[in-house]
């Protein structure tokens, strides 16, 4: 009998409203149901096509432990650990196949020798966001009070702790303010760095339908043509000059006096030192642009823009092409000084919305997954370092061991070479995953647990909805959560869950001002539509309707002037830039997903795009002169790759993918990152090609 459950995709942050038709308990189609509230009817090919992975036969199903790991500790181990561990079974050269109890009390001993050896500062985690909140309720938990170690952080660190770091402190929240379909419902639509088509299919559809209607006109900004910008006005901008831009558009609303006095007046803080601050900066003003060669058009797109935003009803969307700079968060808090200008939030069909990377990396976020913030965005009794802090701190001996669940730390981070001798250098990796990819082949303890489409639990989307996911199939591995429970059980004894409505029950009390009113009755009842928090009785679609969620309720400016950098500052003093020498930057391609390990175990997926690609321009075909190249920085260097050229992709830079870690495309990022946040700067990077 063939059965349809419905559940929720869990790769984009647009998190798409899903229906499995199952039979015999294998998943045969997953497709999306006419009246879904967010995927309307519709699914990407990923949604669509990439369930494969379930039933993959390199899936891990079993608990494992590394040969070397139960070598090393042998002698120390506790007598009825170590009886047990010398009647362990191979699973492969390197490691063993070990009973679940075995391993959950192999794991806390370690854990509690190391924190007894080293002191608690010595242990850290590492979350994702690939599974439920009460998965990353419980690890946040586990770090601080199971181990009493403050270092937790998860994958936000390398996409949108900047958004955050740059809302928060302007209008008391880091999350996207207005629903996805109030696209239908504004005038007025930026898109700045995103290649939503790719990255965010879902919500692409929405823009590209407002687009051709006319019932919104769309501007695009992004460092190089993608297939959005047929449908409005296209930007194509320098690398490193987003602040630039941004701070541009001020100007000219300020200039123009195109500002809404009354809005500002009732309830922002700081405008005049803000104005005057953009009025009197040499960078701000658009004929600035003039002085950049090959990019001048732009000192006549930016003021066409902004005059847009200002005087329509209008939403401004970004990506990780915004938020993966060096000046990130500033960016960030320039895109929110727009909206306060303009009166474009705290109503519907305007607001500020930030394309989260994956479903639940809001949830994660604001469970407490973060160093610096407990549920609910509390301070913390103590704060932690974020991952690249952390890294050092592995590399001056004073980390000992980590957990990692659901985060590729050893792909999907800059600065490889770096991080892999870091790792290396651990007594301990324990890792939750679902396959042995790069970190998880470093892990001296693995366990196996099940995917989003075998478990029940609660994910957070970009536009704040909660969705109570079911699973599709049955499985035999534990949740990550269970796993949590079973080790920290031996170690303090104080996690006492039976089912993850009992985790759920203690997270939406943590996270009391965002999710107390979800309770599972009351998410299962409006599983197709999802609610979006904060939710007590009801759930709040708009955010910021009649005072921002700051201590005072009032929106802040706080002015960050641009700093001369990169491509810019060689293109404005007419610097030569060697034969050799270009500017990337990275995005996804629709059909993979971050670092492949689940859509390349999708044939459908994985046929049509089988190894990551660089793009060049065409008029750089004969500087180039070969279509394979190796990149080099300073920190590493790229495998050979293929070059594809093309006319989207300006002279003098390149594009690439990420997905596969044969490529080795993060080995030449460093540890250049965000002023305020450390998110690597993914987005812009200066590299050496060599022709093949």
């Amino acid at each position: 009998m063939i059965a349809d459950i419905n559940s929720v995709c869990t790769y984009c942050g647009v998190g798409c409203d899903i229906t499995g038709q199952v039979k015999d308990n294998k998943i045969l189609k997953i497709y999306a149901q006419n009246d879904g509230y967010v995927s309307q009817g519709k699914l990407c090919i990923k949604g669509s096509k990439g369930f494969g992975f379930v039933d993959a036969e390199d899936r891990i199903r079993n608990t494992r432990v590394k040969k070397s790991f139960i070598e090393k500790n042998l002698e120390q181990l506790p007598r009825e650990l170590k009886a047990r561990a010398k009647t362990l079974k191979d699973f492969d050269e390197e490691y063993y196949e070990t009973p679940y109890e075995f391993t959950t009390s192999l794991a806390a001993w370690k854990l509690s020798e190391i924190k007894e050896k080293y002191g608690r500062h010595a242990f850290c985690g590492m979350g994702g966001a690939r599974t439920s909140c009460e998965s990353s309720y419980m690890f946040q938990k586990f770090v601080r009070e199971g181990m009493n170690s403050p270092h937790v952080d998860c994958c936000a660190r390398v996409c949108h702790s900047p958004s955050l770091k740059g809302m928060k402190p302007l209008i008391g929240e880091g999350a996207a303010t207005n629903p996805f379909d109030d696209i239908y419902k504004t005038e007025n639509i930026i898109v700045m760095g995103s290649n939503t088509t790719e990255a965010h299919p879902i919500v692409a559809n929405r823009i590209l339908k407002a687009a051709k209607s006319k019932t919104a006109t769309l501007s695009v900004i992004d460092v190089r043509r993608i297939q959005l910008g047929k449908y409005g006005e296209e930007l194509v901008i320098p690398y490193e000059a987003n602040l630039l831009v941004l701070n541009m558009m001020a100007y000219v609303i300020l200039n123009e006096k195109l500002y809404d006095n009354e809005f500002i007046d009732a309830r922002c803080v700081g405008f005049e030192e803000y104005k005057e601050s953009i009025l009197n900066d040499p960078f701000a003003n658009p004929e600035y642009m003039k002085n950049i060669e090959g990019y001048e058009v732009l000192a006549e797109q930016i003021p066409n823009i902004a005059r847009q935003y200002a005087t329509k009803q209008s939403m401004f969307f970004w990506g990780l092409g915004i938020t993966e700079h060096l000046d990130g968060s500033y960016a960030v808090m320039a895109v929110v000084h727009l909206a306060l200008l303009t009166g474009n939030i705290g109503k519907t069909g305007t607001g500020l919305m930030p394309l989260r990377g994956q479903n639940n990396v809001q949830g994660a976020c604001d469970t407490g997954c973060l160093p610096y913030f407990d549920p609910d965005y509390q301070t913390p009794k103590e704060i932690g370092l974020m991952t690249p802090e952390l890294i050092d701190e592995m590399l001056e001996d004073k980390i000992k061991a980590m957990y990692v669940m659901g985060e590729d730390i050893a792909h999907i981070h800059p600065n490889q070479n770096k991080v892999h001798k870091a790792l290396d250098k651990l007594d301990l990796i324990i890792s939750n995953e679902l396959f042995m990819n790069e970190v998880t082949k470093k892990a001296d303890i693995v366990f196996g647990v099940k995917s989003a489409y075998e478990k029940t639990g609660v994910y957070v989307n970009a536009m704040r909805r909660l969705h109570l996911s079911q699973p599709l199939v049955e499985a035999q591995m534990p949740d990550d959560w269970e796993v949590l429970r079973d080790i920290e059980n031996k170690i303090n004894g104080e996690f006492t869950y039976e089912t993850s409505e009992d985790v759920w029950n203690e997270t939406k009390e943590a996270v009391k001002s965002r999710f107390f009113g979800a309770t599972y009755h009351k998410l299962s009842k409006n599983r197709n539509r999802g609610m979006q928090w904060p939710i007590q009785k009801e759930d709040t679609p708009v955010l910021h309707l009649e005072e921002f969620r700051t201590p005072d309720g009032k929106g802040y400016f706080q002015y960050h002037q641009y700093k001369l950098r990169e491509q810019i500052e060689k293109l404005v003093k007419k610097i030569d830039i060697p034969k050799n020498e270009f500017y990337l930057t990275t995005g996804r391609t629709i059909v993979h997903y971050n670092n492949v390990a689940q859509t390349a175990r999708c044939e459908p997926l994985n046929s049509r795009y089988e190894k990551d690609v660089v793009l060049a321009s065409k008029e750089d075909e004969k500087r180039i002169g070969s279509n394979q190249i190796i990149m080099r920085t300073e920190y590493g260097e790229t495998a050979i790759m293929p070059v594809r050229y093309t006319k989207n992709i300006k002279t003098g830079t390149l594009f690439t993918t990420f997905h596969h870690p044969e490529s080795k495309v993060n080995f030449i990022f460093g540890d250049e990152a965000d002023e305020l946040i450390l998110t690597a700067r993914f987005k812009s990077v200066r590299v050496d090609i060599e022709p093949q």
